[in-house]
C-alpha cells in the first residue's frame, strides 16, 4: 500500500520539489490548497495530474481536521506560510496568523485526528536574525529581526511543545536560504537572475537592489527538500539545521549572475535604500553537521552552479515569450 503525504504550500517552490521527490519515492501526494481567486499551478503543472488536491486553510482548524480525517496521511509537511520577509513588515498580523498560529492549528488538528502522523515544520534561518554565534547550529539562541522571523520562532517552538507534550513525531528543519529557477520573483536571488535575463534580452537596463553587503548561506531547494523527507524517516523526531555551511554576499551573487550572462555588473546595478530592511540581518551561515551525520544528507549543487542555473533558466524563459 502506498504511503500518503499531505503537503501544505504545494504550489510554492519547496512544495513543488517535495511533491516531485515524494512521487518518485512512490508516495500518494495530497496537496492542500487555500481557496482563492488566483491559484498558481505553474510550478506543479507537469505533475498536477498525479496529485490529489484538497481545500483547507491554515486560518481554519476545522478545515484541516476534515482533510486529515478524509485522507488519512502518514506524513504531513507544513510548507505554507506568508514567506516573504519584506511583506511581513507591512502585514505583520497576517504573517503571525499564518506563519505562527497556522502551525498550532495544524498540530492541534493532528492531535485530534491521528497522533501517529509524522509532522514536518518548515523553520527558518531568519529565526537567528541578529546572530549570537557564527556559524549557527540547532542550539544557537534565536534573535529574530522581522515579523516573519518572530512568527517562525513561534512555529518552531510550538512544534517542540507538541512533540514533548503529546509524544508526536514532529520535526523542524531550520533551513537556510534555498533557491532555484522556481523561486518567486520577489526574492533577491530570483530578482537578480530574472533581472539579468531581462537586461540580456534588451527589456531593461538596470536592477535596483538594497544592501549588497548582506551575506547569506544559499543552497539549492531541490537538495533541501530531501532533508525534509529524511527527517520523517528517523525513528525519533528532532530539529536539524539544513545549510551549505558557506556564506556569500548579495554582491558576489550579482557578480556570478552577470558573469554567466557575459555583461558588466557595474553598469547595471543601482542601490536603492527603499529595499533596505528596517532591521537588517547581516550574516547567516549554518553548520549542517548534525544533518550530515544523522540524516546522511549532503547538498549536491554548489552556490556558483545554482546562480548560473538560475540565470540560464531565466534567459531561456524570457526568450520563449519574445
Amino acid at each position: 500500500m502506498k504511503k500518503k503525504a499531505l503537503i501544505t504550500g504545494i504550489t510554492g517552490q519547496d512544495g513543488s520539489y517535495l511533491a516531485e521527490f515524494l512521487l518518485d519515492q512512490g508516495y500518494e501526494v495530497i496537496g492542500m490548497l487555500r481557496r482563492s481567486s488566483t491559484l498558481n499551478f505553474e510550478r506543479i503543472a507537469h505533475i498536477q495530474d498525479d496529485i490529489t488536491f484538497v481545500t483547507a486553510d491554515l486560518l481554519d482548524e476545522a478545515s484541516m481536521i476534515h482533510i486529515l480525517r478524509d485522507n488519512k496521511p502518514q506524513e504531513v509537511y507544513n510548507l505554507a506560510a506568508q514567506s516573504f520577509v519584506q511583506t511581513s513588515w507591512s502585514q505583520p498580523v497576517l504573517t503571525g496568523e499564518t506563519t505562527a498560529l497556522g502551525v498550532t492549528r495544524l498540530l492541534d488538528a493532528i492531535r485530534m485526528t491521528d497522533l501517529d502522523i509524522k509532522f514536518y515544520q518548515a523553520s527558518s534561518s531568519e529565526m537567528f536574525g541578529k546572530v549570537i554565534e557564527v556559524p549557527q547550529v540547532e542550539t544557537t539562541p534565536f534573535y529574530p529581526r522581522s515579523p516573519y522571523g518572530v512568527a517562525k520562532v513561534y512555529g518552531h517552538w510550538i512544534t517542540v511543545n507538541y512533540r514533548e507534550s503529546y509524544q508526536m513525531h514532529a520535526s523542524s528543519g531550520i533551513l537556510f536560504n534555498h533557491e532555484s529557477p522556481r523561486r518567486g520573483l520577489e526574492f533577491v536571488t530570483r530578482k537578480i537572475s530574472h533581472g539579468v535575463a531581462q537586461i540580456v534580452c534588451g527589456l531593461k537596463d538596470s536592477i535596483e537592489l538594497g544592501n549588497l553587503e548582506a551575506k547569506r548561506d544559499w543552497g539549492y531547494a531541490k537538495d533541501y527538500v530531501k532533508a525534509m523527507w529524511m527527517m520523517l524517516q528517523q525513528d525519533a523526531p528532532d530539529d536539524y539545521v539544513v545549510a551549505s555551511g558557506e556564506t556569500h554576499s548579495v554582491k558576489e551573487l550579482c557578480q556570478i549572475a552577470f558573469d554567466e550572462a557575459g555583461i558588466d555588473m557595474d553598469k547595471h546595478i543601482k542601490v536603492n535604500e527603499k529595499f533596505f530592511r528596517p532591521a537588517e540581518v547581516d550574516l547567516l551561515v549554518g553548520n549542517p553537521k548534525k544533518a550530515k551525520s544523522i540524516l546522511k544528507w549532503e547538498p549536491e549543487v554548489s552556490f556558483e552552479e545554482l546562480v548560473r542555473m538560475m540565470v540560464a533558466a531565466d534567459i531561456e524563459l524570457i526568450k520563449k515569450y519574445l
